[in-house]
């Protein structure tokens, strides 16, 4: 008799319950001859090489890892029939490029051990820290009453929070010691201005923060198991809080507020249940989110450079059309400052995951990138997402979209687009006068005619470079004594020759403006009646703005 068949625990989870529990694409089953309905007592590290007395070896109800193993490595069929004799419930494989062998598929189906494979990406102490932790949380204690919660993903918090919601009748966040925004609540209705801000800025506002720790109310609550209330005033609604603590580790807490609708009757013992079933969540996103995090933006951005087998990783459907949008955080003329500038992605990304359900992000510097799926043949998906980033607090925020592409394959073109789009709404607000830059949104087709003129002048820049001419004279004379002979021939280029406008846009007198243009002229040959002169003077005055 096979010993998964023997006297075995049906206390333990079901390889499939722990599957669900892990992040999706973390491991792949492979073959499983008996379903995935087989319990699990234990994941251990498994070495192939190290000697066994088989007779006496019993690995019953446990997942091996097989570490050194690649499934197209000619002993991975070897080491599947060992841990099959020995009862093993799994044995996970390394999957390489070339995918695993007919002979070990063949003795996988003769089998009753699953054969599941690791992806080259997901590192042995990662895979088996998962695991370890779906095990251990992943029968629920039905005497704590979290039966409202079982089935969430570990490390779902969004979920967690939705759900949370439901028991309450309440909006809810999931915040860390800190006060940081983890997660929150679908809003049905709505939010009072302290949960609106606390949304927005990803986190509560540090006024408030003093405020509550001025007044007792974090020291109560951190030193109770049990649910604290705040009392509503003039200004916000009442709420409800209560610690997520494993032992004496404070991991964060969770807060429901009214909504529109009174709390349920028994939202006080709904929300008590909800921080005991919330621990092993913040202790998995404390433990993996930030690495998850790290490796979504990684996928993201390996999209974003032509690698469409990345697309899995995150979720991404392929044959889905897509837009790319990108972000950038200003604070005045210059990219804001680390704290405003991620301050200010932080809530975009906030309400990019927010905006439609597949929509992912990655950072790069001060910049933001948001794959924007596109749904019933729409051509600007992501025309609400940009109007959203123009409204944002703090700091100024320029956006653009590049255009929908049906495959992820040209994802990088929409990147470009997306890019070209932010630059040109930059070149836009230097040309402002002082004060006048504010936040700045556009689709790629809006300012498709300024972007090709983009292209075109980062061809010509280094031809440019290595000539001599008029122009070239006349930009380094205002270079070296302060002249705005430059400035004056680009103002009147840009007026289409009427004198007056460009004398206001400079804030000069209009003959103060013909002295210049003669001067120009007569100095340097830099004569507008010319039309090959014109096209020069153009060329030259925009590249001699991008250098200042």
């Amino acid at each position: 008799m096979h010993p998964l068949e023997a006297d075995r625990s049906e206390s333990g989870p079901t390889l499939a319950q722990l599957l669900a529990l892990i992040d999706a694409g973390t491991l792949d089953v492979v073959v499983a001859p008996h379903g995935t309905g087989v319990r699990v007592c234990d994941v251990v590290l498994h070495d192939p090489g190290e000697e066994r007395d088989e007779e006496t070896w019993a690995a019953t109800g446990m997942v091996l890892l097989a570490v050194g193993v690649e499934v197209a490595s000619p002993e991975a069929a070897d080491v599947l029939r060992a841990a099959d004799r020995a009862g093993a419930a799994a044995v996970v494989m390394r999957r390489g490029t070339r995918g695993p062998g007919t002979a070990l598929l063949e003795t996988a189906e003769r089998g009753r051990t699953a054969l599941l494979a690791r992806r080259p990406e997901q590192g042995w102490t990662e895979v088996l820290g998962r695991l370890r932790t779906a095990l251990v949380h992943s029968v629920p204690d039905r005497s704590a009453g979290t039966a409202g919660v079982d089935g969430l993903r570990l490390g779902d918090l969004s979920g967690l929070a939705n759900t949370v919601a439901d028991l309450v009748g309440g909006a809810i966040t999931i915040e860390d010691p800190q006060s940081r925004v983890l997660a929150y609540s679908r809003m049905d209705h709505e939010p009072d201005p302290m949960r609106r801000l606390t949304i927005l800025g990803q986190e509560v506002p540090r006024w408030r923060v003093v405020e509550l720790r001025e007044s007792g109310f974090f020291q109560a609550l951190w030193n109770t198991d049990d649910v604290v209330r705040l009392p509503a005033d003039d200004r916000y609604a009442e709420r409800l809080a209560v610690a997520v603590r494993h032992g004496s580790e404070v991991l964060g807490s969770i807060w429901a507020a009214t909504d529109g609708r009174p709390l349920a009757e028994d939202a006080v013992a709904a929300l008590r249940t909800a921080g005991r079933a919330a621990v092993p969540h913040l202790s998995h996103h404390r433990t993996w989110g930030r690495a998850a995090a790290w490796a979504r933006e990684g996928a993201v951005h390996a999209l974003l450079a032509g690698s469409a087998q990345a697309a899995h990783d995150i979720g991404i459907v392929r044959g889905r059309p897509y837009a790319v949008m990108v972000a950038e955080a200003y604070d005045g003329p210059e990219p804001a400052p680390g704290d405003v500038g991620q301050r200010v992605l932080d809530v975009l990304a906030l309400q990019a995951a927010a905006y439609r359900p597949g929509c992912v992000t990655a950072r790069s510097g001060q910049r933001l990138y948001a794959l924007v799926p596109a749904v019933d043949g729409e051509t600007d998906p992501a025309r609400t997402l940009l109007a959203t980033a123009r409204g944002v607090p703090r700091g100024v925020v320029f956006a653009g979209a590049g255009p929908v592409v049906a495959d992820l394959s040209d994802l990088p073109g929409s990147r470009d687009a997306a890019e070209l789009v932010v630059r040109v709404l930059r070149e836009r607000a230097a040309r402002l006068p002082a004060g006048g830059t504010g936040s700045a949104v556009a689709s790629y087709a809006e300012v498709a005619a300024e972007a090709a003129v983009l292209r075109l002048l980062d061809r010509v820049e280094p031809l440019w470079g290595a000539m001599e001419g008029p122009v070239h004279a006349m930009t380094a004379h205002d270079r070296a004594h302060g002249s705005r002979y430059g400035e004056s021939v680009a103002a009147h280029l840009d007026a289409f020759g009427d004198t007056a406008a460009a004398a206001r846009r400079l804030n000069v007198h209009p003959n103060t403006l013909r002295y210049r243009l003669r001067r120009a002229r007569d100095l340097f040959g830099v004569d507008l009646a010319d039309p090959a002169v014109r096209l020069l003077a153009d060329v030259g005055l925009r590249l001699d703005r991008r250098t200042g």
